[in-house]
């Protein structure tokens, strides 16, 4: 049966990759983001243009009910911490973080009109393993975590409430860290299992944890990282 699905940040990269899965297998999604260059819409993909940063848009309102909810919009502000400002930390908490709530606290009622909903939203590798340059970041995907963990108690047990964390990914936000192939070859070394992420990897994850197929699962953070966040091969 049809499912419908709301994807925040549905228009790009991981986002991008999980709309199109979605929708070819028969589900509605509704997709908010800043571009439509590469959705293409149909019957099942309806668009809203929507930045998280830009204070002057509002999430727009729907009345039927959402089976799940995916929030994807983040960033990737890497810099030695004597060179970070208190506005770097201010904008990676408000697309990361506030961003998330702000979009949950909108479409709860839509998520409580179904039997069971699903919640994902994406945290980084960054946060349990430490990395140098990833201060800013790491700490507002720590804020990620957190309000998974206390939403999924308190949705409990109508709506499931996850977050995956993945390594960097060959997405048009990591564009700059991978924009070459001595970059990616680099990057891939890292990883034990010495690729780089791709965007159709991790929505795969996300799918999973949107599905049936994990009913017994809130919570969670699913390490989505080609192994680096547990293993050290030598």
């Amino acid at each position: 049966m049809s499912k419908k699905y709301l994807i925040v940040g549905g228009s790009s990269g991981i986002g991008l990759a999980l709309t199109k899965r979605l929708a070819a297998e028969g589900n509605k999604v509704i997709a908010l983001g800043r571009n439509i260059n590469q959705l293409q819409l149909n019957d099942n993909i309806e668009h809203y243009k929507f930045d998280v940063l830009d204070q002057s848009q509002i999430l727009p309102s729907f009345e039927h009910e959402l089976d799940g909810l995916v929030y994807c919009p983040g960033s990737i502000n890497l810099k030695p911490f004597k060179s970070l400002k208190e506005q770097d930390y201010i904008d990676d908490f408000k697309i990361n973080a506030l961003g998330a709530a702000k979009v949950i606290n909108q479409y709860l009622p839509n998520l409580k009109k179904v039997e069971k909903s699903s919640i994902v939203l994406f945290n980084t590798v960054a946060v349990q393993t430490g990395m140098p340059y990833h201060a800013s970041i790491a700490m507002a995907k720590g804020a990620v975590e957190g309000l998974t963990l206390s939403l999924a108690a308190e949705f409990a047990p109508k709506i499931k409430v996850n977050a995956i964390a993945p390594s960097l990914t060959d997405t048009p936000m990591a564009s700059k860290l991978l924009s070459n192939d001595e970059k990616k070859e680099a990057s891939a070394k890292r990883h034990p299992l010495n690729s780089v992420g791709k965007a159709e990897e991790i929505a795969n994850a996300a799918y999973f944890l949107l599905s049936d197929e994990s009913s017994w699962v809130t919570g969670q953070i699913l390490h989505v990282d080609g192994g680096m966040s547990s293993l050290r091969l030598f």
